[in-house]
């Protein structure tokens, strides 16, 4: 079995976070994706990155993951040449730069088009490559504040949360699914295209609701975990540090067998919490009756008693509880792949499984810069050794 897009060919031009992303999908699905990387403006995630605690570059590990890497100078004739015989031989053109960019260096859709009638080109940018704002460069919080989820996101008193890589994989894996749309579109018409991807759009696309309500004239706040309906509803400490239980009642018959659980059965019959309503309107009572409970608690123990009660309920896991969970390890989800010093670490898989095809699982680690050059311009381009020495010695290959 191969994976569902082996024998694609992917031109990734892409930087940062949101564009590489896209690709590692489509890696991950089995596209060869070939990252397009100049040693004189190196991706800002391929460096160390210390707020992250780190000094590794954990961003671009996990997103370059899979790829194979090649270095062009895109500034110079010779290595902007060596781009468009790139999209000659591959399905797609992948970028993140701001909109505009591409076509002053002569590699816009239409140049593209010229090397390779039926080529997709997706490109990512934080407005959209039309409009009166296109013109704005950003990042995911950015994204996130643009686009009204940052202002939904966070406690009722308190200020809107700054979205960060949640925004980015979300914009990645959005036009990830565009991508393959327009090669689905091609495959029926024999027509390629430009895939224009907005990052704040994918923010509010994600606050449609809101959005709804708020062109109905509702006022839409912050609400923290709270919902709409549903109480108790909301995050509880345990006696551990830092581990937080997630508990969710949605009818009457889980509310008395949480009241069980918690040793007081009497709140079942208090008329302050006697139905969905009632509990909502008075769920600020609720709260310090379960939290009396919770933190002299072992979070995996209450959510196993929970559970078995019926109640929607589990710890809010961390992510040294997802790179050692079994179940995610058996399906592939987490794998150890190699970091850009050759030690192993955990990775992010992707999030499906599709019969008749092999695991899109990561096959390969993090790149070394420039690392399949002799493969990309010998073997693909057809460039001969001396070749590639003169263009290296001319910094169009750098």
């Amino acid at each position: 079995m191969t994976k569902p897009l082996a024998g694609l060919r992917v031109a990734d031009f892409t930087v940062h976070a949101a564009g590489p992303f896209c690709t590692h999908m489509l890696a991950q699905l089995g596209a060869e994706c070939i990252k397009v990387e100049t040693a004189l403006r190196p991706d800002i995630f391929r460096k160390p990155h210390a707020v992250y605690g780190r000094a590794g570059p954990a961003t671009f590990d996990q997103v370059a993951s899979g790829k194979l890497s090649i270095r062009l100078n895109l500034k110079h004739p010779d290595g902007k040449a060596l781009a468009l015989r790139l999209v000659e031989v591959a399905d797609v053109a992948a970028e993140s730069f701001r909109a505009g960019v591409m076509a002053r260096l002569g590699l816009g859709y239409e140049a593209l088009r010229e090397a390779k009638r039926d080529i997709i080109l997706t490109s990512i940018s934080s407005s959209g490559q039309t409009g009166p704002d296109s013109h704005f460069a950003g990042y995911a919080p950015l994204f996130g504040a643009w686009g009204g989820l940052g202002y939904l996101t966070g406690h009722a008193d308190g200020p809107p949360v700054e979205m960060r890589h949640v925004m980015d994989h979300s914009v990645g894996m959005n036009a990830a699914l565009a991508t393959v749309a327009a090669l689905h579109r091609r495959r029926r018409t024999g027509e390629g295209c430009h895939v224009d991807v907005a990052a704040r759009e994918v923010a509010s696309s994600l606050a449609g609701e809101a959005l709804v309500a708020a062109s109905a004239g509702q006022e839409v706040t912050r609400m923290g975990n709270d919902d709409m309906r549903r109480a108790p509803h909301g995050l509880y400490p345990t006696r551990d540090a830092d581990r937080w239980l997630s508990i969710a009642v949605s009818t009457d018959a889980q509310w008395a067998a949480l009241a069980q659980v918690i040793g007081q059965p009497g709140l079942a019959g208090d008329p302050r919490f006697a139905a969905e309503a009632d509990r909502h309107a008075n769920r600020r009572q609720i709260d310090p009756l379960l939290e009396a409970w919770s933190r002299g608690m072992n979070g995996e123990q209450a959510a196993e008693q929970l559970q078995a009660a019926g109640i929607a309920a589990h710890l809010s896991w961390s992510a040294a509880d997802i790179v050692a969970d079994p179940h995610l390890r058996a399906r592939g989800a987490i794998v150890d792949v190699a970091e850009t010093d050759g030690t192993r670490r955990a990775a992010v898989g992707l999030p499906a499984r599709i019969s008749g095809s092999a695991d899109a699982r990561l096959e390969r680690g993090t790149p070394e810069l420039g690392g399949d050059e002799e493969y990309v311009f010998g073997e693909l381009l057809g460039l001969s050794s001396a070749a590639i020495a003169a263009l290296v010695e001319d910094r169009a290959i750098y």
